[in-house]
Formats: structure tokens, sequence, C-alpha cells
């Protein structure tokens, strides 16, 4: 099975996986296009590694459908062989040591390159005759970015794979990805909470909270389509009047807000009215969309302080 260049690399419509009452995964509707990098982002516990272990078929929903290239993953080896899952709770055979994990890996995917794996392996300062039961933290979390990376899967997704990397290392680890991802176009799902160190990374967003998806948009749109704005507390809440605010900041006499929607000419007006008008990271906005926020306001600032 060969994807075609055209089609989605994951669509699901609906997904839902509920244990009891609880709905860890609820009503989950999206697509990934082939050959782009997105960020799966969320709180711990918000169901992100719930809807991979879905969309890898290694749990059956409640409802809902998943496709990957265009067919169902469950007991799908055809599928299957296209994608990549590598878990930070990943386990291996007491005996293995890294050279069989990589020895191995050729019968699991079909673009597998070896002299790729052996240099990241070097990089990352391994031995191949090293024990996996005797690795760190750190050190099993880089063998799980090796085999990512040199699959070469046309998915390939990583559930928090720098857990126990020092800096250097996942610098190595974004580094290397991008790289790679640059001459081996594929699809790449990063989950991940360290938001602001992988945003120069990804593409698209994709933000799940309390189980439900609840961003879904290209990150350079986000990034483009809120700010921060400043000023003395009236200038500031005349401004935010009907607007949605995700965030807001008193410090005696002057007001900060965090404006969900800003196009150029709110920037313009917000700057007539003599607000700074400043950036806001990846991670501030999720943080703060996923906080929730307040309703556009419909009440002047006349009305409230009259």
């Amino acid at each position: 099975m060969t994807p075609a260049p055209e089609s989605l690399a994951l669509e699901a419509r609906g997904l839902t996986k509920r244990y009891g009452s609880l709905a860890a995964v609820d009503d989950a509707t999206f697509t990934t296009p082939q050959n782009t990098i997105t960020g799966l982002l969320g709180r711990n516990g918000a169901g992100k590694t719930t809807l991979m272990r879905l969309i890898t078929g290694q749990e059956f929903p409640t409802s809902g459908t998943v496709r990957l290239f265009g067919a169902k993953p469950v007991e799908n080896a055809a599928v299957l062989q296209h994608t990549c899952f590598i878990s930070e709770a990943q386990r291996y055979p007491d005996e293995f040591r890294i050279k069989h994990v990589l020895a191995g890996a050729p019968r699991f995917f079909a673009n597998w390159d070896a002299d790729f794996a052996a240099e990241l392996v070097d990089e990352f300062r391994l031995t191949p005759k090293q024990r996996i039961k005797k690795l760190s933290r750190g050190q099993r979390s880089a063998i799980g970015v090796i085999v990512g990376l040199a699959s070469r899967a046309p998915l390939t997704i990583f559930d928090e794979p720098y857990l126990g990397l020092d800096a250097v290392a996942r610098q190595i680890f974004y580094d290397r990805l991008l790289a790679d991802y640059s001459e081996h176009p594929r699809t790449v799902i990063l989950s991940t909470h360290l938001i602001d160190e992988v945003s120069q990374l990804l593409e698209h967003a994709l933000v799940i909270d309390a189980g439900r998806i609840v961003i879904d948009a290209p990150v350079d749109e986000l990034r483009s389509s809120a700010a921060t704005v400043s000023g003395t507390t009236e200038a500031v809440e005349r401004f935010i009047t009907g607007r949605e605010v995700a965030h807001r900041e008193q410090l005696g006499g002057l007001l900060s807000a965090t404006v969900a929607a800003m196009d150029d000419a709110d920037r313009a007006a917000a700057r007539t009215a003599g607000l700074e008008v400043g950036p806001v990271s990846l991670q501030q906005l999720i943080v703060r969309r996923t906080g929730g926020f307040t309703t556009p306001s419909t009440t002047t600032y006349e009305e409230a302080t009259a």
C-alpha cells in the first residue's frame, strides 16, 4: 500500500472513547493532511494519549470513525506498516540491547534508514551494545526518538518523546526532525506540553481539553489572530467591550487583556486609542484558550461604570 499524495493522512469523525461515565475522547472530528507537522497539545489527562491510541488502532472507539490514508487502522497491517507510534511507555524484553531494537525495525517500517539510525545513536551518545534495562529514562527516550526519525514512516506519532532528555538532547531531536522532514516529507504528530520549545516546528495545532478538540488551526493563523492590549483600565475596557477576551491582568490603574481575534484594523484602532499592542506566544494562547474565553460583553464601559 502506497499512500496517494493527495489524500489525507488522518481523518477522525465523531471519535469517542468512554470508560464508564468518563469520556476520555469526546466527539473528536478533525483531518490531518499529509506532509505536515502537527502539535497535539493539551494538559495532562486531557485525552492526548487515548486519542493517539485510537488513531493507531490500539484502542477501539466507543463510537465514531478514524481513517489512516483512507482505511481503518485496527488490525490492518497494510495501514500500520506506514505508521510509527513512539510512546514514552514503550517496553522491551529484558535481554534486549539497542542493536536488537535497530535490527528488528526494518521488519516493521518499510522506509527504515539504518545509516540514519546509526548517526542518531552516535549523536545521542549511545552504543549499540547497551542493554535497554540498564539505560536511564532519557536514554530510553532517545531510543524512541531514533526509531521514530529513522522509520521515516508516512505517519509518525511521538507521544511526549522528550521525557528525561536534557536540553541539548531535546535540541538534537528538534533539529534532526526538522532537517529530515525537509528532505523526506511525511506527516508528523507531536504530542507535547513544552509548547514554546516546539512552536517553531509546528505547522498546525490540534488542542484537546477534557476530551474535546478545542483548537484545530494553522499555527501562523493562531499567532496572528490574538494580541495583548495594555493601557489604562478605562481605555482597555472601552476597547475590549464586545470582544472575546482570553485573559486579563490588573495592576493598579493599568489593565492588560488578551483578545482572541485581532485583525490589522483592530490593532490600528487599539494604537489610536493609546493602547500598547503586543504578541501572544503559542503557549500563552493555548493555556489561556483552554482556560476558557469570557463571553463577549454587550455592556458598554459607560453602562458598567454608571
